[in-house]
């Protein structure tokens, strides 16, 4: 066991353990209020689903609340409403995450459930067709019958990475659901959801000694497995810029997104990023923002920023940062981007002053504090931050090392960074044009539904 605590900034009491399974098990205690939160983190997601298996991570998610040996069917998620809580999953591009926030005395059930699931589900073949029918159904609605639905975050994806993993449609194709089978869903089991893939996260108001013992009662007896191999998600570095313009025939207005791909994660480069992305983007008072919405009037918002599906700590890299607009059709692309590169050629060219680069430290910390105390799943926000530091930096502690990180960064550095990464070759254009499309007459029908 370690225990860490930063004498600057953020302190959040972190301790780590490891069962004789594998299962990374890391506890923060706060007692503020007699409230836990539960969260088992699987390393598998969208870009780390195997070839072939496009959303096979999203459609797992979904499987694992159809019941085990010992509960029936969303039964989990009675259990947690009956006794006051509330619950969620979710897949991101790293991994697939199940968490509840209950009352403190509910500890005890929060973890057997937990472990239950993680023994394994009971799918049938009518279950499997349902939760593909619901999957089908949701990506209908949130991407092919919406409005720039696949804006920018399956679009960029798809144009600005060159690695299959990181460029496919993570939320699934069609074709791919379909052919998904009940050894697939076994596969996929034995491979991403044994113990040591896995970390057992628990925050709030709980006695340590006591949890531990709960975690190793219901956790420890479940078989071991070697972790899987993980993907291989590295990016070469882009040398020129790319350009792409999908018709949306349901929008009413013409889009624009901008994506750079951004430094490693944990690297020095990577924190200035951050403060890049406050400075630019993050706020009325962000530069990107003054120029297009407040002096220019090109739009009413301009968005965006590090992880479409996340924020900058809970995610590992490559990623891109992006700014995404949607305009007025009296004014084009080309004469947006002439204003957004004047802004981001005056941060490659000249230091951030102190005034600015203070203020862009103190609304990351803002960012910060305002993720971990998430008041829509109380202490989801700190276990969802653990629970990543542990996953991509092999520590959760070191998420006490964010604010030390961010104070280390001199205008020298940012400059750097932004001379690097956001030059012109290193970024991909997305334009979105409102229209009727063509017809594709190669198009499969599954794959158009």
């Amino acid at each position: 066991m370690t225990t860490r605590e930063s004498a600057f900034g953020l302190q959040l009491p972190v301790s780590r353990h490891t069962l004789a399974n594998g299962l990374r098990v890391v506890f923060s205690v706060d007692h503020t209020a007699p409230i836990i939160c539960v969260g088992v983190y699987y390393h598998v997601g969208m870009r780390l689903e195997p070839h072939g298996r496009t959303g096979f991570a999203h459609l797992f998610e979904h499987l694992m609340f159809q019941g085990s040996e010992s509960m029936a069917k969303m039964e989990i998620a009675q259990l947690v409403q009956q006794n006051g809580g509330n619950l969620n999953g979710s897949t991101r591009y790293d991994f697939t995450n199940y968490f509840e926030s209950m009352p403190a005395h509910t500890l005890d059930l929060a973890l057997w459930m937990e472990a239950d699931r993680m023994r394994g589900p009971v799918i049938t073949q009518a279950e499997l067709d349902n939760q593909r029918d619901v999957v089908k159904n949701e990506i209908r609605v949130n991407v092919l019958n919406r409005p720039y639905g696949s804006f920018p975050w399956i679009d960029m994806q798809a144009v600005a990475y060159d690695n299959w993993h990181n460029s496919h449609n993570g939320y699934g194709d069609m074709a791919d659901l379909d052919a998904a089978s009940l050894e697939d869903v076994q596969s996929f089991f034995d491979s991403y959801y044994s113990p040591a893939n896995a970390v057992l996260v628990v925050v709030g108001d709980f006695e340590e000694a006591h949890a531990l013992e709960l975690a190793r009662r219901y956790f420890e007896d479940i078989p071991a497995a070697a972790a899987p191999g993980g993907a291989d998600i590295v990016e070469l570095r882009q040398e020129a810029e790319r350009r792409t313009s999908n018709v949306d025939a349901l929008a009413n207005k013409p889009a624009l997104a901008v994506g750079y791909h951004v430094p490693e994660r944990g690297s020095r480069e990577y924190y200035a990023m951050g403060l890049l992305d406050q400075v630019l983007l993050q706020g009325d008072d962000a530069l990107l923002h003054q120029e297009l919405v407040s002096r220019r009037g090109f739009t009413g918002g301009i968005d965006g920023g590090i992880n479409f599906l996340g924020h900058m700590h809970n995610a590992q890299t490559p990623l891109l940062w992006c700014s995404e607009l949607v305009h007025d059709r009296d004014v084009s692309a080309d004469v947006i981007l002439d204003a957004f590169d004047t802004v981001v050629e005056r941060v490659r060219t000249e230091p951030l002053s102190s005034a600015v680069l203070e203020r862009a430290l103190v609304k990351a910390r803002a960012s910060l504090y305002s993720t971990i105390n998430d008041t829509s799943y109380p202490g989801y926000g700190r276990a969802d931050l653990l629970a990543s530091f542990e996953l991509f930096e092999g520590d959760a502690a070191q998420v006490n090392t964010i604010e030390q990180r961010f104070a280390a960064v001199t205008p020298e550095l940012v400059m750097e960074t932004a001379r690097e990464y956001l030059r012109p070759s290193n970024r991909t254009i997305l334009t979105v044009v409102p229209g009727v499309a063509e017809p594709d007459p190669t198009a499969e029908t599954g794959a158009a539904e």
